[in-house]
């Protein structure tokens, strides 16, 4: 600042006379004139000081000594102009209080019937996302919350379109992890007493009162659903149509009872689907490598080959011992090559045999194995060895040689297998083709029968195991034996190892329909892509679907057996009159029933003759049957499904029965999209345990923990964003760390909405708006960037990419509003005149931005998004974000590639402007940036026209200073101008407009406005208002403001 103050008077802050020539005080007084606040006072004033000062050619100052120290804020009246300034005032809350407002919201749609009213009253084209049932046990875990909010991202997005997404919630109620939290509840001496009816009674209490505190938790995610009426598997009129759907499947011939070996959980006692299996990491087995002393060649073989198996054995290899006593062959690949080999011990090894057939490709890895020298005296081909007969080491009986299949591989063991046709599926089928008897002795418990004669009694899993080890070393049959580390099933709900065991059970005959199974999966949309070929090969190489379990808790399979001789009684007829039953009285019919009321009229002489069965079915077949269920059943919900939307696993779980069960009885699959998401790990890629103590706990990321500094309540929008950022199509990550990112980016947008809102306080859309055309290029500029994000986010929806949605919506907040759009317009907004053209062209810029944020945000926050709607500063006809729908993009808000460009340019020159700004602050030459101006040279002429256009409007927003923020820009044509200035630099431009460009800094001209802050050289020239620039004065002049009197002292 030039010139001389000259003060009169005393300081009234501190009673002394005030120096003269001085710019400020000595005891911190400053003037309003850009001059930097000098140090903290050595003492704190008693009163603010108003002495007025004068300057020549400029008019007063006043000293603005205050009665706080440095660090104090300033008082309202420190500025007089400050209340002449239209600063942003709303209502919406920057704190989004979530824990308190969130619920209020929730109510807010409830009581104004809100999704009831989009899903279901209104009319439109219903969308489908049929719910997959969690199972009815324990609270809510995080990929619960993954999973359903998913679904609602989805859902709402629709009904956003106009779709009449309505949303049927289910739960699966029945199996044995209920049952077993039934009898775990009772004393010893209430499970002697204990019923099929008491026990199903007590398990549908559990059972539903799961089904409510889980709801509950469902909705404070805000969640939407028919959470009123939702499917529950334990409903009767659902049990019917399970049921129903069983009876079609017998009709058309495919279910069956046999006598097969299936997955049997000795900790559960029932049967197992392979969905019921789990595989974890860690497991070994004892495996044992035994020799099966040849009984007689092949008549088929060589002269010379039948010579050399005279004394010679069959090596064998298994991973349960426990299964030796069911051996009845020995299989063999037919295109391999075997070989006898003379076996010569060395130190350490058990072996007793002298001779020995194995696969030639392994006769070195034996040799290792077994600790024994090998020669080999002949070899042969599979095929050859077929029918050769050999002594079962344990037991009085001789066994054939067969031809197995593909799963007899040279990759472990001898390259013969171990058959035992009670054991194995692979082994059965064998047993089928040669007519080999299905022996099996053990028994639900997992205990060898009287069948296997000395180890009778004993658990095959282990001490049944060393046994039966025990008893071929003693014989001299045991080779060697050795820990072997492998992929092993374990019943999904004990976590106990299962075993492979032949009983009576029912079956779907998927052999039957699996060539329909897999034309209806190619019909199918699958997502990703992966999910139609790993479907297609479980569905390709699975057996037949035991459907039956031998469990009390589920629905039971509707059949009678003669008690004389076992055979079963099922038809249509028997079907569908249980089916009349059970829709008015639920499955406990079954068990409250006698047979004669069982059996429809045309039966009922049979009664004395029959009994009910009681297995129920897997707990498969009832989620599996929920497209008939629920599909079937409510009103607007069409068979098949648009979407249905599980974990990855579910592939061999819900998808593959729901698949099963719809085709075979419908002949089509239940779903026109299927896609999957990956499994929750914590923030370092790890599973989730208890007893790490990396458990992620949906319930406290929304409510805070015990102690809220450490574990604070984010709210369930901020857990909604978290799965709205992940790839979801892969296993995904959440920790405090990740989750405190995820609070950054709600809160920023959070903040962006309320500076929107802000300065949207006195807008009306009704009679403020401005047409497109009258905007200035800024406003159109950011239009355009807006209808990009527009087309992005609704493709990205469409895709289910919602991590797109994120990003994009971040990227937007961030680049295009907070670091360019909302920083460049504040001036026009704040200082212009209210009802000023381009200040409402700004306002009508934001409205829209408002209006096409608000939909896109609201499927993953509908909590922020209708926060915002209830406190629009105008009022609007829809009571709701959801019911204003989607935003549509205006065709005039695409612009041409040319301006696309000039912005572009602008854009990467004001990033130059601001480092060089930068520099200036860093080595204190300038502050704010509005105390340079900038001196601007352009290589490409084309883009110095566009810049020359710009500067030449005179809309208050298109002049380079306002989007370079500083108090002056000037364009000139010799690039050696720009780089005169105090600072510069030289970049260069790509795209439609190329070439250098050179931009300089220099010290803006003038004085700073008291008002708007930018630098003019006009301030002062008004007497009234000596400390505001031009631009400002006709703004103040025509509100009519005077500035306060001035308290002095002579």
């Amino acid at each position: 600042m030039s010139g001389r103050l000259t003060f009169s008077g005393r300081c009234q802050a501190y009673g002394s006379a005030l120096p003269l020539q001085q710019k400020s005080c000595r005891f911190g007084g400053f003037m309003k004139m850009g001059m930097r606040r000098p140090v903290s006072p050595p003492m704190v004033p008693t009163e603010p000081c108003r002495m007025v000062g004068t300057l020549p050619g400029r008019g007063q100052v006043r000293c603005m000594a205050t009665q706080k120290n440095e660090r104090r804020k300033k008082k309202k009246d420190d500025n007089p102009y400050s209340e002449t300034v239209n600063l942003p005032t709303t209502s919406f809350d920057m704190r989004a209080n979530s824990v308190v407002k969130e619920p209020q919201i929730q109510e807010f749609w409830q009581k104004n019937r809100v999704y009831e009213e989009l899903a279901i009253e209104r009319e439109g084209e219903a969308y489908i996302l049929h719910d997959g049932p969690p199972y009815a046990n324990g609270d809510l875990h995080i990929g619960h919350a993954l999973n359903k909010i998913l679904k609602d991202f989805i859902n709402k997005y629709q009904l956003l379109l106009g779709k009449k997404a309505r949303f049927v919630p289910g739960w699966d109620t029945h199996g044995l992890p209920i049952e077993l939290k039934v009898l775990q509840s009772m004393k010893s001496s209430e499970r002697k007493d204990l019923t099929p009816i008491t026990l199903r009674e007590k398990a549908t209490t559990f059972a539903l009162d799961t089904v409510e505190a889980q709801k509950e938790q469902f909705k404070r995610y805000g969640i939407w659903a028919d959470w009123d009426a939702p499917y529950v598997t334990l409903q009767p009129e659902y049990e019917a149509a399970q049921i129903r759907v069983f009876g079609k499947m017998v009709t058309n011939g495919h279910i069956y009872r046999g006598r097969k070996p299936v997955y049997w959980s000795p900790s559960s006692r029932t049967a197992l689907a392979e969905a019921e299996l789990e595989y974890p990491d860690g497991h070994t087995s004892r495996s044992i490598y035994v020799a099966l002393p040849i009984e007689k060649a092949s008549e088929t073989m060589s002269e010379e080959v039948r010579q050399h198996m005279d004394g010679a054995s069959i090596a064998v290899w298994t991973t349960t011992p426990w299964t030796i006593p069911a051996n009845l062959a020995v299989g063999v690949n037919e295109v391999l090559d075997y070989a006898v080999v003379q076996v010569t011990p060395k130190e350490g090894s058990i072996c007793q045999a002298t001779k020995l057939v194995v696969a030639e490709e392994l006769i070195s890895v034996l040799k290792e194995k077994l600790k024994v020298d090998m020669t080999v005296l002949c070899s042969f081909k599979g095929s050859d060895i077929e029918g050769t007969t050999y002594r079962h080491p344990l037991f009085d009986r001789v066994s054939p040689v067969v031809i197995g299949g593909d799963y007899i591989t040279t990759d472990a063991g001898t390259g013969l297998v171990h058959t035992a046709p009670g054991h194995g599926q692979e082994d059965y089928m064998v047993g089928q083709k040669y007519g080999l008897p299905l022996l099996s002795p053990v028994n639900d418990a997992g205990v060898f029968t009287d069948e296997a004669g000395p180890f009778a009694g004993l658990k095959v899993q282990t001490e049944g195991t060393s046994a039966v080890v025990e008893a071929l070393q003693s014989g001299g049959a045991l080779l060697c034996e050795e820990e072997y580390a492998h992929r092993y099933p374990y019943d999904w709900r004990t976590k106990k190892p299962t075993i492979t065991r032949a009983t009576d059970q029912w079956f779907a005959s998927v052999e039957g329909f699996r060539k329909e199974a897999l034309a209806a999966i190619k019909e199918v949309k699958w997502i990703p892509e992966s999910g139609e070929n790993r479907i297609t090969a479980m569905t390709e190489g699975r057996s037949d679907w035991c459907i039956s379990r031998q469990r009390t808790w589920g629905v039971p399979i509707p059949v009678f057996y003669d008690i004389d001789s076992g055979e079963p009684l099922m038809n249509e007829e028997t079907i569908e009159h249980i089916v009349s039953i059970v829709e008015k009285e639920g499955t406990d019919a079954w068990y409250k029933r006698d047979v004669v009321d069982l059996l429809p009229e045309s039966y009922r002489e049979m009664a004395p003759k029959l009994k009910k069965g009681t297995d129920t079915m897997d707990v498969w077949f009832d989620s599996g049957s929920s497209w008939s269920g629920v599909l079937g059943q409510r009103e607007g919900l069409d068979h098949p499904a648009d979407l249905y939307l599980e974990g990855s696993d579910q592939h061999r779980g819900w998808f593959q029965s729901s698949l099963l069960t719809s085709v075979a009885s419908e002949g089509v699959a239940p779903y026109k999209s299927v896609l999957t998401h990956g499994f929750v790990l914590d923030d370092k890629g790890m599973k989730m345990s208890k007893s790490v103590g990396n458990v992620v706990d949906p319930r406290k990321v929304i409510l805070g923990g015990d102690n809220q500094k450490k574990e604070p309540a984010y709210g369930a929008d901020v857990l909604r964003l978290w799965v709205a950022s992940v790839d979801y199509t892969s296993d995904v990550l959440i920790g405090d760390r990740i989750i405190s990112q995820v609070a950054d980016v709600y809160r920023k947008t959070r903040f962006t909405l309320r500076y929107i809102l802000g300065n949207l306080s006195d807008f009306d859309p009704e009679n403020n708006t401005v047409e497109y055309k009258d905007l200035p290029a800024t406003d159109k500029y950011i239009l355009n960037r807006f209808a990009t994000l527009l087309n992005e986010c609704r493709a990205a929806y469409d895709n289910y990419q919602f991590y797109r949605v994120y990003q994009a919506v971040q990227r937007f907040v961030v680049l295009d509003l907070s670091n360019f759009y909302l920083d460049v317009v504040k001036d026009r907004l704040y200082v212009s005149e209210p009802t000023n053209e381009s200040r409402r062209a700004c306002q009508t810029v934001l409205n829209h931005l408002l209006m096409g944020l608000l939909p896109i945000i609201a499927p993953l926050t509908p909590h922020m998004a209708e926060d915002a709607w209830q406190n629009l500063p105008y009022p609007v006809s829809k009571k709701s974000i959801f019911l204003n729908g989607w935003t549509h993009v205006d065709e005039e808000w695409n612009v041409s590639q040319e301006f696309e460009s000039t912005w572009k340019s602008i854009l990467a020159i004001r990033d130059e402007v601001n480092q060089q700004l930068e520099k200036a602050r860093v080595e204190k030459a300038l502050g704010s940036s509005l105390e340079a101006n900038v001196v601007l040279h352009v290589e490409d002429a084309g883009l110095f026209e566009a810049l020359e256009d710009l500067q030449a409007s005179d809309n208050g927003q298109d002049a380079l200073r306002y989007a370079f923020i500083t108090s002056d820009v000037k364009l000139v044509n010799d690039p050696s101008t720009a780089q005169e200035a105090l600072y510069s630099s030289t970049g260069s431009l790509e795209g439609t407009f190329k070439g250098s460009f050179t931009v300089g800094i220099n010290k803006a001209e003038g004085s700073k406005c008291a008002r708007c802050w930018n630098y003019s050289t006009q301030v002062g020239m008004d007497q009234e208002h000596a400390e505001i620039c031009e631009r400002c004065l006709p703004v103040i002049r025509k509100s009519g403001f005077k500035i306060p009197t001035l308290s002095t002292a002579a």
